[in-house]
């Protein structure tokens, strides 16, 4: 067993592909590939994955994913033929318009997922910042980020689950979380700076946070209702559907939970306005790129 080497656990039925991370005497650290999920295992526990596109659950993720990005891509298609129609209607010349998606900044606790995150969002033309930095770190970058970057949407993500030592009835308390605490406090910090939840979506939480309590701290969506592992890009698929709504609309709240990899379990929000606009005419200065930062 070697760092770096794809691994599964046959104890949970290879249900989910691993990374090792570090190799102990008896134990290796294992990081997911596709879920926000941090573990340990025996090493006589973990099978060699030689060829990951053959894991049936990797198969299974993969498809999902590829489904909800065609989903985004088919309506924003069909948004921009009614925008040409009704340009048409209005006005005597056709006239060519610019777009303007919701801007992403995105906060997020495991570089490798916040390099899959950045390409996501380049794939979709999304403009987005992102800064890897610790959970326990996003509550204070906020309050230094959020006026320089000036969001649309903020995610606020990384790893979190319920702790091993927690009381069963103490779901409850945020202190039987790993993580949910600073993502909570993270969350207090986006809303005071914009009380409207309308003016700043918020999308906050990982594997197994404390739903409820982010909700209540002012988030827009957050994870996980049923306290179960979420994939990866659930944050992102959100973020992008929210930089894609106009702001004449709802995001579809069964849409979208319908459309991340976690489903209804790992995902849940309340109505909230998109953050996409056009403009006319169209300007020919490009937008700026997406950007990615890490504080250590």
């Amino acid at each position: 067993m070697e760092q770096g080497e794809l691994v599964v656990r046959k104890s949970y039925g290879g249900d989910v592909l691993f990374r090792v991370e570090a190799v102990r005497t008896h134990h290796a650290l294992l990081k997911g590939t596709d879920y926000r999920l941090l573990a340990d295992a025996p090493i006589p526990d973990l099978s060699v994955v030689r060829d990951p596109k053959k894991e049936k659950a990797t198969q299974l993720v993969r498809v999902k994913v590829n489904d909800s990005l065609s989903r985004i891509r088919q309506q924003h298609e069909q948004m921009a033929v009614q925008v040409k129609a009704d340009i048409r209607h209005a006005m005597p010349q056709s006239q060519p318009f610019f777009e303007v998606p919701g801007k992403v900044l995105h906060l997020d606790g495991d570089g490798n997922y916040l390099r899959k995150s950045m390409q996501l969002y380049q794939t979709m033309n999304v403009p987005a910042h992102g800064v890897h930095a610790h959970e326990s770190q996003m509550a204070d970058l906020l309050y230094r980020l959020l006026p320089q970057v000036k969001p649309d949407i903020v995610v606020i993500t990384g790893h979190d689950g319920v702790l091993k030592t927690r009381l069963e009835a103490d779901l409850h308390s945020l202190s039987s979380y790993k993580n949910s605490q600073s993502f909570y406090n993270a969350v207090r910090v986006a809303r005071e700076y914009e009380k409207n939840r309308d003016g700043l979506v918020v999308i906050a939480g990982a594997c197994q946070s404390h739903f409820e309590a982010l909700l209540q701290a002012g988030s827009n969506f957050a994870s996980s209702p049923g306290r179960i592992l979420i994939h990866a890009l659930d944050p992102v698929y959100i973020a992008i559907k929210a930089s894609y709504t106009s702001i004449r609309d709802t995001i579809n709240l069964a849409d979208v939970i319908h459309g991340t990899i976690s489903g209804i379990d790992g995902v849940g929000g309340i109505e909230t306005l998109g953050r996409y606009r056009i403009g006319l005419p169209k300007p020919k200065i490009k937008a700026a790129e997406s950007s990615l930062q890490s504080i250590s």
